[in-house]
């Protein structure tokens, strides 16, 4: 008998393997396929429709008695807080690529993809187009090559997928125009508040102007007139900015390398008083008279770091020094009403301290069990924006949250 070697009879195996399993195995992808719209059309229909079922709540801004909430690149639900233990939503209007909202009297201010849009909203809920600005945004980015028709709007995406054998390619019928994809893309008695918006806003409004932030500029937007907004100003102010956030006559910018001071003292021309460098991170920012509070969380975009809230003092603006970094699970908006600071702690939760001493904060309250992105506190009532909803709580009792309403999700 003759002795087979062990390299032969790895070898036979071998074949023997992929003989039986030629053409068997198989790759599944999925690809998005855009829907596209004429510009004239989508303008048209940027108006109060039929209310929407809330399925991916994004960003929030608080006016009068009404909530805008966005409805991640679809547009914004139009949400009737009179009662916050009982909102309604009352309509939607449909923005595509919609990301971030602000509201001044009756203008609403939306992105639209890279343009900005306004809309009159004296009547929040027959809302009608005013105008667009074009390219104050950064343009999307897709995967795999894939460029958008610049002549159309994309509305929305069909998923499809395809199943081809392992190591050959998408059909380039189906590739040309489609995509793998890509990773990751107040109580009743009181007064109503003028506007406030969440931690995680690229833009924000004082006084006649609206100050936009895209990667790495800041722009002027002169609302001095709210149908005919007009860029006056744009200037670098760094890079892989996120958020902006307005305090007297200062802008705050988190980026993901630190946390830039703007003095705004002459509107049309902002003038960067200070910055605080600390490690890439995913940066939203808030401050007060003395000091700014910034959470920081790793990500995909935003590189390997300690999640954390840094507590800074901005007694000397040009001269931001930490005061004290707290541990975090993965932080991403924050709010604070007098000496009470919540966290959206992501997946950790809901989080209430003391921050009566900013070098001791105490937790109050940690509310599990929910996904958190965002939050505005006012008048001891907490609005939070949750993955499974729209959350809003009592913060009368400074030891305690009572949770009033949620509206849910509907996946």
């Amino acid at each position: 008998m003759k002795k087979i070697s062990i390299a032969s009879l790895v070898i036979g195996i071998a074949f023997l393997l992929q003989s039986c399993l030629k053409d068997k195995l198989t790759h599944t992808y999925t690809l998005l396929i855009p829907v596209y719209k004429d510009k004239n059309e989508v303008y048209a229909n940027i108006k109060s429709n039929a209310p929407r079922e809330i399925k991916s709540p994004g960003k929030i801004f608080l006016h009068g008695n009404y909530i805008f909430l966005n409805e991640i690149d679809k547009g914004v639900h139009i949400i009737d807080d009179t009662d916050p233990s009982n909102p309604v939503v009352k309509a939607f209007i449909d923005i595509p690529g919609n990301l971030d909202i602000a509201v001044k009297g009756n203008t609403l201010y939306a992105d639209l993809y890279s343009d900005l849009v306004a809309v009159d909203i004296s009547d929040p809920l027959h809302a009608k187009f005013l105008k667009y600005v074009s390219y104050v945004f950064p343009e999307r980015s897709y995967s795999n090559g894939f460029v958008a028709d610049g002549t159309r709007i994309i509305i929305d995406w069909i998923k499809k997928d395809t199943t081809v054998p392992f190591g050959s390619t998408l059909s380039p019928v189906l590739y040309s125009y489609g995509l793998l994809v890509p990773a990751a893309a107040s109580a009743n008695a009181a007064a109503a508040p003028p506007g406030i918006s969440g931690s995680m806003a690229r833009f924000t409004i004082v006084n006649d102007y609206l100050y936009a932030v895209n990667s790495h500029n800041l722009q002027s937007v002169s609302i001095s007139d709210p149908a005919d907004p007009s860029v006056t100003n744009s200037m670098n102010a760094g890079w892989d900015i996120e958020t902006i956030y307005p305090f007297q006559d200062k802008l705050f910018l988190g980026s993901m390398g630190g946390v830039f001071i703007y003095d705004i003292s002459q509107p049309g021309s902002p003038v960067k008083q200070g910055d605080f460098v600390h490690a890439r991170a995913c940066d939203p920012v808030i401050a007060d008279d003395s000091f700014a509070y910034v959470t920081l969380r790793e990500g995909t975009s935003c590189g390997p770091t300690d999640n954390e809230l840094q507590v800074l003092n901005i007694q000397d603006l040009q001269a931001p020094s930490l005061v004290k970094a707290y541990s975090m699970t993965n932080p991403h908006g924050l709010t604070k009403d007098n000496n009470l600071l919540f966290i959206c702690d992501g997946k950790d939760g809901l989080k209430m301290y003391d921050a009566t001493d900013p070098s001791n904060l105490v937790l109050k309250k940690h509310i599990n069990g929910i996904e958190t992105s965002d939050a505005i506190a006012w008048n001891k009532n907490l609005i939070v924006v949750a993955t499974d909803g729209l959350y809003q709580y009592d913060y009368s009792d400074p030891n305690g949250l009572v949770q009033r309403s949620r509206l849910s999700v509907n996946f």
